[in-house]
Order: C-alpha cells, then sequence, then structure tokens
C-alpha cells in the first residue's frame, strides 16, 4: 500500500472511530431526547420551579411523550403511561454547567498530568460524565480537551453507550506557543507543542477549522495566562487583538460560538471587542469591562467555587507553588467582581471550571453566587435559562414548558430558601429517562 493510501486509511479510521460528522450535525440540530418511542410518562410535581417566567406552582402534572414536555398542568395520568410520584419533591428543569472538563481529573495536576495518556482521558470522561449527569447536571458544555476525547465521549452519550448530560464540545483549545493552551512541563529537546497552539491570524484561523472538522461545536481560546499553566502571569494578554478577532470572525462565518478564557483586564475586553459569546474566569474585569460586556451582550462565567478546593486540595495533588500563589490573587478578586458585574445586570451563566475539583460537585458554586449577591432564582436561572441561551438551546433545555425535553432534577426540600439543597438531588431524569431516584410505577 503506498504512503498515501496509508494516510488516507489511518485519517478514515480516525474520523470513523470519533463518529464526528454525523454528532457534530446532531448537536447543532440539538440535543437527542433519547426515551423510548411511543412512551408516555406522567410526573406529578410536589412544587415546580419555573425559572424562566419566576413561577413557582403547586401540585402539578408534567405529561412527557417521546423525551419530551407535551403538557404541564395536566390534573390525573393518561391510561397506560408510567407515573413517577415526585408530590413530596421540588422539581426544576435539568442543571446546566457551562465550564466543565469531563476528560480531566483534580487530582491529576502539575507534573502527574503528563503521565495521563489520551487513551486513559477518554476513559476518565466515562467515569465523570455519568457522576455529572447524577449530581442533576443534564446539559454541560465542555470547553477544552486533548485529541477531541470530549468529541468522541459526546458521540457515546448521544448514541446512547454512556450515560452522560447532553454535551457542546469545544475540543483543544486554542492559544499561543508557551500560552495557558500549551504544555510547559517539558524541557526543549521532546519538541512537544499541544495540539491548539496557533500563533498569528491565519494559523488561529486556520486551527478553528481544524476543530470543526473534527466535530467542535464550539471554539475556546486563551486570551490570557492561567492559574494553573506553568511558567506565565495568570493575568497577561497571550493573543493580540487582531488573532482574537480572527478566531472570532472565522468561528461565527461556521455559525458557531466562541468562549475565552481570560483573567486578565486588558485581555477580556480584548476578547469582548472581538465579538466573543462569554468570557470564562473574568477574575480581574474592571467596571469598564463589566459595561462593554452589558452593552454587547457577553456572557460572563465566573467560577467562584473552586478557589476553595485549589487552596485546601492544590498541595496534596501536585499544584505547583507558583500556581497556588496565582490562585491566591485570583480568589477573593474574582468574587467581588461577580458581586459586581451581578449588579451592573450583566448576563451571567453557571460556569464551575469542573476537572479543577472533582467532577460531580459543581452544584457547590450555588452558595457562593447567593453569597457573593444573586437571590436562589438568579443563581437557579443561571443554571438554566441563561445556560441554554448562551448555548444556543433555548426552548430545549433548562426549561419546564411545553416543547422542551424532559430533563428534570428533584429535591426534598424548598432550594429558593436554602440553595444548597441543589448539592444533593433526590432525582434526575434526562430525556424523559429516569437515571436516580424514583423508579416509577404504572397505574
Amino acid at each position: 500500500m503506498s504512503g498515501r493510501k496509508m494516510h488516507a486509511v489511518a485519517a478514515l479510521t480516525a474520523a470513523g472511530a470519533a463518529l464526528v460528522l454525523g454528532a457534530a450535525t446532531a448537536m447543532a440540530q440539538g440535543p437527542q431526547g433519547q426515551a423510548p418511542q411511543g412512551q408516555t410518562v406522567y410526573v406529578r410535581a410536589g412544587r415546580l420551579i419555573d425559572p424562566a417566567s419566576g413561577r413557582v406552582s403547586e401540585n402539578v402534572g408534567l405529561l412527557i411523550r417521546d423525551g419530551r414536555i407535551v403538557s404541564v398542568g395536566v390534573a390525573t395520568p393518561p391510561p397506560g403511561a408510567k407515573v413517577v410520584d415526585l408530590s413530596r419533591e421540588t422539581v426544576l428543569p435539568g442543571l446546566i454547567d457551562v465550564h466543565v472538563h469531563l476528560t480531566f481529573n483534580a487530582e491529576d495536576a502539575g507534573p502527574k498530568a503528563l503521565t495521563i495518556s489520551i487513551p486513559r482521558q477518554a476513559i476518565d470522561g466515562v467515569h465523570n460524565a455519568r457522576k455529572t449527569l447524577m449530581a442533576g447536571f443534564t446539559t454541560v458544555r465542555n470547553v477544552g480537551a486533548s485529541h477531541f476525547t470530549d468529541v468522541a465521549l459526546r458521540d457515546a452519550i448521544t448514541a446512547g453507550e454512556v450515560d452522560g448530560p447532553r454535551m457542546q464540545v469545544s475540543g483543544p483549545p486554542i492559544g499561543a506557543t508557551g500560552g495557558h493552551a500549551d504544555e510547559n512541563l517539558l524541557p526543549e529537546e521532546f519538541n512537544y507543542e499541544s495540539d491548539g497552539v496557533a500563533n498569528g491570524p491565519w494559523e488561529a484561523r486556520a486551527k478553528v477549522r481544524r476543530n470543526f472538522k473534527y466535530g467542535a461545536d464550539l471554539i475556546k481560546f486563551m486570551a490570557t495566562g492561567g492559574v494553573l499553566s506553568h511558567g506565565d502571569s495568570v493575568g497577561g494578554q497571550q493573543l493580540s487583538q487582531e488573532e482574537m478577532d480572527a478566531i472570532v470572525t472565522e468561528a461565527h462565518l461556521w455559525g458557531r460560538k466562541v468562549a475565552v478564557h481570560a483573567h486578565g483586564t486588558d485581555g477580556i475586553k480584548a476578547a469582548i471587542r472581538a465579538g466573543a459569546d462569554s468570557i470564562e474566569h473574568c477574575s480581574f474585569i474592571d467596571d469598564e469591562g463589566i459595561a462593554l460586556a452589558k452593552a454587547r451582550g457577553t456572557y460572563l462565567d465566573f467560577d467562584i467555587y473552586n478557589d476553595d478546593y485549589i487552596m485546601a486540595e492544590g498541595p496534596k495533588v501536585g499544584i505547583e507553588p507558583a500556581s497556588l500563589a496565582k490562585e491566591h490573587l485570583v480568589g477573593q478578586t474574582q468574587r467581588d467582581n461577580f458581586t459586581k458585574a451581578v449588579r451592573a445586570g450583566a448576563k451571567m451563566a453557571f460556569a464551575t471550571d469542573a476537572g479543577v475539583y472533582p467532577h460531580g460537585d459543581n452544584a457547590r458554586q450555588f452558595h457562593y453566587m447567593v453569597k457573593y449577591g444573586m437571590t436562589p432564582m438568579q443563581a437557579i436561572r443561571a443554571a438554566t435559562t441563561s445556560g441554554a441561551d448562551l448555548m444556543g438551546l433555548q426552548g430545549r433545555v433548562g426549561c419546564v414548558s411545553v416543547g422542551c425535553y424532559a430533563d428534570l432534577v428533584a429535591v426534598p426540600t424548598d432550594p429558593l430558601k436554602q440553595v444548597e439543597v441543589l448539592e444533593h438531588v433526590d432525582f434526575v431524569m434526562k430525556g424523559g429517562v429516569v437515571y436516580k431516584g424514583a423508579a416509577g410505577e404504572t397505574p
């Protein structure tokens, strides 16, 4: 076989294994329900929270067919329907986390990360996807993974082969040589460069096109340094305005959105000016940056829980002392700026950076969102309605109205009075299928 043919066979084999084209198209059209065709489910909700309207209703019946909500307020179940009795529970839409890394683990930090193979990352993703689903997060946006492991995970979930949340994925994040998107722990003789590295506007555009070719739903790029990257300044800008403009313009040409890692003040504003759809972390955002985001409708995604985990557990899991020092600079400042953004009325979604802390603990952030300025309803809305809006999935996820996917969670007490109850959900349904809690009954 000629070298050209061997290369072509290898490329086709890799593409087939990931099933990237079909899954990318499916996600672009919206997540797929997994309930058996023709199945009717009736859910008795003792209390129903509708984040979109802010209404709380008592004793509500939800009728679900083929994985979608077809009626709200039905008094009695129709003949033959599977009944799920949540009459003693508070029911709300399945939760959404717009910033996770399912193929990464918190305990694989610092130099230890170099020992984790790409196949191992994919296997870890399967484990972490289930933990995330069981925690009540039925939709996530995975913003950064090595070698398209997130694409393979998304496709396996969509095919019903793996339990996990609905996913939008970015593939490898794009960034500068030596920056937060690169691997800087290896010496020069290894000649290693991460697969998202690009320098200059046209290289950056080429990386955008490559990511879409191999199945990404959106683009993630690194505008500034980061806490856990080796050898850079956490707030230093790492891409020029021209490079950011090129990435966003190219992604939007393809009809896709862009999430931007940015801690530093100047990098945040440059990314907003480039037209980014969301800014992740936002640690050192200033008043001008908040006003600019509000004026342009840019989402600000603050991950204000994980500081506690990093500072308490970081030394045990191998986080470098320099990274701990950077986190010390970020922590309280980020939380104070979260308060400013809430007061300013900026668009904000629920984003935790899961993978920096253990997966499944996502809901611990609700406490901090309320502590630093949101009402419980605002925090729930950030993790439902706003997350769906940012992901372009309005009317499909994060909602409890007719036409929405039947993604539901339930808790024993009222989260509007004690939002921390969401850290331990009793019940999880995704697409009309019960994954946790009441098995249901047939009358």
